[in-house]
């Protein structure tokens, strides 16, 4: 089916609909965005109160990415064998207990637990939000759409780094301020919760256990009749082909080549996302912009300046989304978040000590962000849940996604280590070379993804990765 000349522009009512499904959904991304924030400023309050030592500051931090990669996987079969929506649900409550248990934790381990729950609402939600949503869109607005979730990743750490400051000078020093902090993820879970109850499941996912008039009901709601009847019949051909061969788990990746390659490409493009040494700058900043030579208060100001620069560059990557192919998209933000580094390397290691270096350094991270949440992020997110088949998209992506978050902790994990044996400017030098090695992965692996069905682009990877020919085939146009 040739999307652009089929598509024709959706009613006022269902387009609507369409924008209600996509907000209620990226709840799910606020609450990541949050609680993943959140530490940065609720920690100094929180070591006081339960006495944390260094080692434990660190499990607090790293319990909720542990987490979040036995939830990506988790979340990914769940969605898969319960539904998108029902999973959505779960993890709703996942996330007001997990917010509510850490706020009103009497002890460390009380909080190490709270937060690995967290954790697992959270890499659910970063596996299940954007299959249901790339399930539930048309072809032409998937990008757009799917990507809403990253943009309320980004906006739930600026609510962080914003509620945490408000709060802590509302608070002062006083006792306890940590859990107010905390108890805020609360009210988004609530509204997740009651929102997924009215909305529908993915058409797909219900076309997948053979349930077609349901799929076709969904359809009808965000297409017009005739093309949910064309979408349909495509996606139903697809689960029997699918069912036929029984794809669905740790099986398939093992003994079927086309997948074992699919899955070969989502694990790189997770590793990639990760190796960029993102999660450097939004878990160090503050401390990155203090070494620079800004002193403390200045340091956490800018760090606010990052959080809103990422929103702004995420605007900007649904737009360029709707214009622009996929592939060399990442392949610009990764030209563009390696240069950034570099000249942080380089500004680090050349210039004195103060002002100068400082507002350097600043300018190079904010466009490190602007590269990374512009283009990085949101194809990242958008790929992962397009390239799997049906019967095993929320597994695919919940795998792929396990990489993610591993890689995540470790480099959160070894990033002050290194930073402390060979220096600020030697340890940027490594994300440069990593940079290095990701665009040439991206080059030479990744296909192209924009403007085709699910079911269409189901085909051509099949067909391309049993060719061996991936990059060639599927992403030339």
């Amino acid at each position: 089916m040739n999307v652009k000349d089929d598509a024709i522009k959706a009613p006022a009512a269902i387009s609507r609909r369409l924008r209600l499904i996509t907000v209620i959904a990226t709840f799910g991304g606020l609450l990541f965005g949050y609680d993943t924030g959140v530490i940065n400023g609720a920690l100094p309050y929180m070591s006081k109160d339960l006495g944390l030592t260094p080692v434990t500051e660190g499990m607090v931090t790293s319990s909720l990415l542990l987490g979040a990669a036995l939830g990506a996987v988790a979340g990914g079969r769940m969605s898969d064998a319960r539904g998108r929506r029902r999973t959505i649900l779960t993890l709703a409550v996942l996330f007001f207990a997990g917010a509510l248990g850490a706020t009103l934790a009497p002890t460390t381990a009380v909080m190490i637990v709270a937060r690995f729950v967290l954790g697992l609402a959270v890499g659910g939600a970063s596996v299940t939000v954007p299959v249901y949503l790339a399930e539930i869109s048309p072809a032409e607005r998937r990008g757009a759409l799917v990507t809403r979730n990253e943009l309320m990743i980004v906006s739930g750490q600026l609510l962080a780094f914003t509620s945490n400051a408000i709060i802590a000078h509302l608070g002062s020093e006083s006792g306890g301020i940590w859990r107010w902090m905390l108890v805020i993820a609360t009210i988004p879970a609530v509204v997740l919760w009651f929102g997924m109850l009215v909305m529908p499941e993915s058409p797909r996912w219900l076309a997948s256990q053979t349930r077609f008039t349901e799929a076709l009901d969904v359809l009808k709601q965000v297409r017009e009749r005739t093309r949910a009847e064309a979408e349909l019949a495509e996606v139903s051909a697809l689960a029997v082909k699918d069912e036929q061969e029984k794809l669905g788990g740790w099986q398939d990746m093992k003994t079927t080549p086309w997948v074992r390659k699919l899955m070969f490409i989502g694990f790189g493009i997770a590793i990639v996302q990760q190796i960029t040494g993102v999660n450097t700058i939004m878990y160090y900043g503050t401390q990155i912009l203090t070494d620079a030579g800004f002193t403390s208060n200045s340091a956490l100001s800018a760090n606010i300046a990052n959080g809103v620069i990422s929103v702004l560059a995420t605007f900007v990557g649904i737009w360029l989304l709707g214009r622009v192919n996929r592939r060399p998209l990442l392949m610009t933000g990764l030209v563009g978040t390696t240069a950034a580094l570099l000249l942080i390397g380089v500004f680090s290691l050349v210039l004195p000590a103060g002002e100068g270096r400082a507002y350097a350094v600043l300018a190079m991270t904010v466009t490190f962000l602007a590269f990374q949440q512009g283009a990085i992020s949101p194809v990242t997110w958008l790929m992962l849940s397009e390239i799997f088949p049906m019967r095993m998209r929320g597994f695919g992506m919940g795998v792929a996604a396990v990489a993610l978050w591993m890689t995540n902790f470790v480099i959160g994990l070894g990033f002050p280590p290194l930073v402390s044996a060979i220096g600020v400017s030697n340890t940027f030098f490594l994300f440069v070379v990593a940079g290095i090695f990701s665009f040439t992965f991206v080059k030479l692996h990744v296909p192209e993804t924009k403007g085709r069905t699910l079911e269409t682009l189901e085909a051509e990877l099949r067909t391309a990765a049993c060719a061996h020919t991936v990059p060639r085939t599927v992403a030339a146009r």
